[in-house]
């Protein structure tokens, strides 16, 4: 049980990190850029958003070394800010789309599982997991720092020197992310639980 749980949490991530990215092109494209579409990320077919390191080895490193939890990403769906209509607030409500996509998808899931009598403890693990990976997904992404879509969100309501700052680190994303994940991921682990109980109602 133990195993199908595990690949359960992975395929799960997998699909909600598609969804994020999918939400991403879509605002982008509703907003008047296409690069998303004409590159092919426009789509749920999981193939074309597959990050190696992000959807495969980040996951499958966390589940051999019992890390107590799954996590990974896609590939960012490309757009260009420049096409977009909405020249000053538009980069935020495409980086916004994503977490919100998880957040709409964790209360669906989680307000099933609240109002609906689950026929089995399995079925509510298995949406109790869908839950805690999209909140999961939707909070780590809005932590505000660059290249994470909570940096982009605030953006616009930075002054202008800020921008610049954060625009500079973004070179060192990758960098950043992890530091995060090693030293600043359990602040967040409280902010997910609580969201949880409140969504699920346990």
């Amino acid at each position: 049980m133990e195993l199908q749980i595990i690949i359960f949490q992975i395929i799960v991530l997998i699909f909600s990190a598609i969804i994020h990215e999918y939400m991403h092109g879509w605002m982008a494209d509703y907003l008047g850029d296409t690069t998303a579409k004409d590159s092919g990320r426009l789509t749920l077919n999981p193939l074309p958003h597959i990050d190696p390191f992000g959807s495969i080895l980040v996951p499958a490193i966390l589940v051999l070394t019992n890390a107590g939890f799954v996590f990974g990403w896609a590939k960012p769906v490309p757009y260009n800010p420049y096409n977009l209509r909405d020249k000053k607030y538009g980069s935020a409500k495409v980086a916004a789309a994503g977490p919100l996509a998880n957040l709409i998808t964790a209360l669906f899931f989680g307000l099933i599982l609240r109002f609906f009598p689950m026929p089995n403890m399995t079925l509510a693990i298995l949406l109790s997991i869908i839950v805690q990976i999209n909140l999961l997904l939707m909070i780590f992404n809005l932590v505000p720092i660059p290249p994470l879509d909570g940096s982009k969100v605030i953006m616009p309501f930075l002054p202008y020197s800020v921008q610049q700052k954060f625009a500079q680190l973004e070179r060192y994303g990758m960098i950043l992310v992890i530091l995060f994940i090693m030293v600043g991921f359990s602040i967040i682990i409280p902010i997910i639980n609580f969201l949880f109980r409140l969504i699920v109602g346990i």
